[in-house]
């Protein structure tokens, strides 16, 4: 598939520090982004633990995002039972639905997921009282202090923590369509979770056997069906996506559809199955198509067609070669995230060299961005030079040759719901690419 240079993609914004420094520090470096339902917020999460919300500056006439505020979400933590250590890192960041003036947002680390409510909170100072300077007033004269309205703060609030209920690491969570439930996946097993309850959870899936010798294949991703409450899928390590229906059982292990592609035996070698490992899925807004994504290749899966994706696109083929050096490098693991755009007409992923590719559903056009420094290098330099070095990218040859850096990848980005703005995690920077006119 040719890249497609004719486009109106172009870089907005990038937060972050735009330094050309080499040394990032670990914390800093951004681990999930999440637009909420409308685009007017957006979040990250880094694996400092912190989690940082946008909002969108309207004043502006293009499309533009400022500073909203920050909270330190997750801290370190040791478990003295397992003499483990576990990370403060955000893995995943999901908005609820607005139902007020505040927002509520789901944040989670590798075993504890916090409900957060972020909201406007006036300060008030006392602005009239009876302490004068002289001898107190006689009983006659004395007031009600008053407020007085001071400032307005932005406060984030941990309402529920949600903790205890997972053995291994937590991957995903998914809030239902009915905005009242949500699913969380680690390595084994699916749990759901009412918002308002924190101590109670229901195993769904447990696919854990009872000797951990025998275990074949982990959970990768789960998510909820964005319409039907009952329907929820989640990925395997072995390439398969599973379709269930909390309507049939208690348990859904009897899934209802089992979406694998066939493999073909040409391709078969050492490194199959690590390749063939779902790393991220994702339901089309409209709930008829599924997206996922495994090392090589993105999928296209029509929800009542289970036998082989409607659409195959060959992310980095070119990488086939070099299997070898990516297990040695342990590049070979890395989970890039996929989406659908707001309109599902098209789909979005990572790659390395800090690019990513749109595509339209059919496969045919690749719009390559490269979300690096020199994108606001070429924004200062002038709108026409900006569209000429991004259109470029990063071409087949940077990919294609030996000048690939594995170090610079887009595992994490976020496509707004309503138009056509794209927020990318570029290790620690944050960058808004648009295709909307000024």
């Amino acid at each position: 598939m040719d890249i497609n240079e004719d486009h109106n993609w172009k870089f907005a914004q990038c937060f972050g520090d735009k330094g050309d420094s080499d040394d990032v520090t670990e914390a800093d470096i951004i681990s999930t982004v999440e637009f909420d339902q409308t685009g007017d917020y957006l979040a990250t999460g880094d694996k400092g633990g912190r989690v940082v919300l946008f909002e969108r500056n309207d004043t502006k006439k293009g499309v533009e995002y400022r500073f909203h505020t920050e909270f330190q979400s997750h801290e370190a933590e040791f478990d003295y039972l397992k003499s483990l250590e576990i990370e403060e890192k955000i893995n995943k960041i999901k908005w609820c639905k607005r139902q007020n003036a505040a927002h509520f947002l789901l944040s989670a680390n590798d075993k504890t997921i916090k409900l957060w409510k972020v909201f406007e909170k006036s300060l008030k100072v006392v602005a009239e009282n009876n302490l004068g300077d002289g001898p107190l007033a006689p009983a006659a004269g004395l007031r009600v202090p008053k407020l007085a309205h001071h400032d307005t703060i932005i406060a984030a609030v941990p309402r529920r923590v949600y903790a205890n209920a997972h053995t291994y690491h937590i991957n995903s969570i998914s809030i239902n369509s009915d905005s009242e439930t949500y699913i969380s996946a680690d390595d084994l097993r699916v749990n759901l979770w009412n918002l308002d309850i924190s101590d109670q959870s229901f195993n769904i899936v447990d696919i854990k056997p009872a000797n951990m010798e025998e275990l074949t294949e982990v959970i990768t991703a789960a998510e909820f069906h964005p319409h039907q409450c009952n329907l929820f899928m989640y990925s395997s390590s072995k390439g398969t996506i599973k379709l269930s229906d909390m309507r049939e059982a208690a348990l859904c292990d009897q899934y209802a559809k089992v979406f694998e592609a066939p493999e073909d035996p040409a391709n078969r070698s050492f490194f199959s199955e690590i390749i063939q490992s779902v790393s991220d899925i994702k339901f089309s807004h409209d709930g008829r198509y599924i997206l996922s994504r495994d090392y090589l290749t993105l999928k296209i899966w029509d929800i009542n067609m289970d036998n082989r994706p409607v659409q195959t696109i060959n992310i980095h083929d070119q990488l086939r070669s070099k299997l070898c050096d990516l297990y040695e490098n342990d590049c070979i693991f890395d989970k890039f995230e996929c989406g659908f755009s707001g309109d599902d007409t098209h789909v979005m992923t990572g790659s390395y060299n800090n690019t990513f590719h749109l595509y339209d559903r059919e496969g045919k056009s690749d719009i390559a961005l490269q979300a690096d420094k020199s994108a606001f290098r070429a924004k200062r330099l002038g709108s026409a030079k900006n569209k000429m070095a991004l259109s470029r990218g990063p071409g087949k040859s940077m990919l294609g040759g030996d000048g690939v850096d594995f170090n610079k990848k887009i595992l994490h980005a976020s496509w707004h719901p309503r138009e056509n703005t794209i927020a990318v995690a570029a290790t620690n920077n944050l960058f808004i690419f648009t295709d909307k006119q000024q």
